[in-house]
C-alpha cells in the first residue's frame, strides 16, 4: 500500500521506510505537519509522529480528519493515557507508542486499512455472527429470528465491535467511543453493560475476551 510517514526524526524514519519497503508497501516521508496537509490524499495511510517541529502532529491529526477519511496510525513516543485518549478522539484510527515492533506495526496498518475499506464499501451495514445479525443503521439486533431489545448503551457498545468484525477492540477504545473519553469513563460501567449484553444475546463467545487487553465480535462464535 502507499504510505506516508510523517516523521521528523532522520533515524526512525529511514529505518521505517526501509523495513516498508522491504514488506512490499510504498512509502514516502516528510518531515513537517503542512507537507502531511498537502500530500495526504496520494496515500492508503497515514503513519503519523505527534512531535513535529512545525505544528503538534494532534492539529494535524484534526485538520487531515475534517476533510478526508483516509486511515491515520499514530505512531509517537507520547505513551500516557491522556495522549492516547486525545489522539483516538481527534480521530486515529489507531494509536502505536514507540519502540514498536514491526510485526505489530504492519499487522495494526492492515487492520486500519482494512476497517477503512469495510466502512466506505458496505451498503447496509448489516453484521452477521452466527444466527446474530447486527443491523447499525436501524440499530437492530436479532437472534435466531428474534428481535433483541437492548439499551442505547448497550446497543453502543455491540456496534463498536460490530464495525470491527474479528478484530480486536480495547477497554480504553470502547469507553472512549461509547462514553465519550475513556479517560473520565468508569471501567465498571463497561462490564456492567457488557454482562447485560451478552446475557441478552444468550450466544457464548460471541463477544469474545481478550485477556488484559479489551474485546472482539468473534466471527468463529
Amino acid at each position: 500500500m502507499r504510505v506516508l510517514l510523517v516523521e521528523d526524526d532522520d533515524g526512525v524514519a529511514d529505518a521505517l521506510v526501509e523495513a516498508l519497503g522491504a514488506h512490499g508497501h510504498e512509502p514516502r516521508r516528510v518531515a513537517r505537519g503542512v507537507d502531511a496537509l498537502t500530500a495526504h490524499r496520494d496515500f492508503d495511510l497515514l503513519l503519523l509522529d505527534l512531535g513535529l517541529p512545525d505544528q503538534d502532529g494532534l492539529e494535524v491529526l484534526r485538520k487531515v480528519r475534517r476533510v478526508a477519511d483516509v486511515p491515520i496510525l499514530v505512531l509517537t513516543a507520547r505513551g500516557d493515557e491522556r495522549s492516547i485518549v486525545r489522539g483516538l478522539r481527534s480521530g486515529a484510527d489507531d494509536y502505536l507508542v514507540k519502540p514498536v515492533r514491526l510485526a505489530e506495526l504492519l499487522a495494526r496498518m492492515d487492520a486500519v486499512v482494512r476497517r477503512g475499506a469495510a466502512r466506505t464499501g458496505t451498503a447496509d451495514r448489516v453484521v452477521r455472527v452466527g444466527d446474530v445479525e447486527i443491523d447499525l443503521d436501524a440499530r437492530r439486533v436479532v437472534v435466531a429470528g428474534r428481535d433483541v431489545a437492548l439499551t442505547t448503551k448497550e446497543f453502543a457498545v455491540l456496534a463498536v465491535l460490530a464495525s470491527r468484525p474479528g478484530t480486536a477492540v480495547s477497554r480504553q477504545q470502547l469507553m472512549d467511543e461509547v462514553w465519550g473519553d475513556a479517560y473520565l469513563a468508569v471501567s465498571r460501567t463497561l462490564d456492567v453493560h457488557l454482562t447485560q449484553l451478552r446475557a441478552k444475546l444468550d450466544r457464548p463467545g460471541v463477544i469474545a475476551t481478550i485477556r488484559g487487553f479489551g474485546y472482539r465480535l468473534s466471527a468463529d462464535a
